[in-house]
């Protein structure tokens, strides 16, 4: 990899990082769905109009906009918002890896090699290690809610596998136009629409930099810049770099928040990352074989799904 693709590889994982630290701040001014539906519809609009068409079949975009914006994002928004900390999010999120594993196994026939099933074993370690460390400090719902978000993203990784979108920031503008309606009617049932009006007539300087900053730095620039790092490299290539988010997600919140890192919050995060690096680049048996795609990149984009 060019110096200055590692260097925008970083900066990815940073952008996704610092992410967490944003969306703790902005949940300070938004009830947590009311935020998650801006959110998706500062980065649908105006760029829906520049991407062009969908280049994958709409059902593809409705269920990974459903699965991925509405589910995962509403219960990470949920979460951190009952008391789940950002940093301690960011790292918790990474056991999606595992979910993903899984579900691939259960719905592509893509079996765990014994590495993959060993790397799978460490990560659950750290995420009991975590929920423990989050026990002493913090809600275990608030918790539960994040390990929920990494599921749903988990499916939705195998779902986008499934669609294999060959301009992956395409793909992402066009599905974050499907969860802004059922986010804001979410949120006008279960946070009402008086709660949910006063945080938009408070909206402020700062109020409007958190959408912004998660809606285009985070979906818009994060994307584009992953999309256009799997186009020039293998995914096995780009697909560790991933791993640094939660160092930035746990850095960033410790400087700007005043987050803690407790050592078991450090054992869990060397034992959920290694575990996750394994999972991740652990070889499949027993996938069915794909077709071929004239393009040949194509294949690898499909592999890797980030999404913060």
């Amino acid at each position: 990899m060019r110096p200055a693709h590692l260097a925008l590889a970083v900066l990815v994982a940073a952008v996704w990082g610092v992410n967490f630290t944003v969306i703790e701040i902005g949940l300070d001014r938004f009830p947590p769905l009311l935020f998650s539906a801006l959110r998706f519809l500062a980065a649908a609009v105006p760029a829906v109009f520049l991407v062009g068409r969908p280049k994958v079949a709409w059902r593809w975009i409705l269920a990974v906009g459903l699965v991925l914006g509405v589910a995962k994002f509403g219960l990470l928004f949920v979460g951190m918002d009952a008391g789940m900390p950002a940093g301690l999010s960011s790292l918790v999120l990474q056991i999606q890896a595992v979910f993903t594993a899984l579900f691939a196994a259960a719905a592509l026939g893509e079996r765990p090699s014994r590495l993959g099933v060993t790397g799978m074993a460490v990560a659950l370690a750290g995420i009991a290690v975590a929920a423990v460390d989050e026990g002493t400090t913090g809600p275990l719902t608030a918790f539960a809610l994040v390990v929920a978000a990494a599921a749903c993203w988990g499916a939705s990784n195998v779902l986008t596998r499934r669609a294999a979108p060959p301009d992956a920031l395409n793909f992402m503008v066009w599905v974050s136009t499907v969860p802004v309606l059922p986010l804001l009617l979410l949120s006008l049932w279960t946070e009402g629409p008086a709660r949910d009006l006063e945080a938009l007539r408070a909206l402020d300087r700062q109020g409007a930099g958190t959408i912004l900053y998660v809606a285009w730095i985070t979906t818009v620039f994060g994307f584009g810049a992953w999309g256009l790092l799997l186009r020039r490299h293998p995914a096995s290539t780009v697909a560790p770099f991933s791993l640094l988010v939660p160092v930035f997600g746990m850095t960033s919140a410790a400087l700007f928040l005043g987050e803690p890192v407790t050592p078991l919050r450090w054992c869990a995060a060397v034992l959920l990352v290694g575990g996750v690096a394994v999972t991740s680049l652990a070889p499949r048996r027993g996938a069915p074989a794909r077709r071929v795609d004239p393009d040949p990149a194509a294949a690898d984009r499909a592999e890797v799904t980030p999404s913060r």
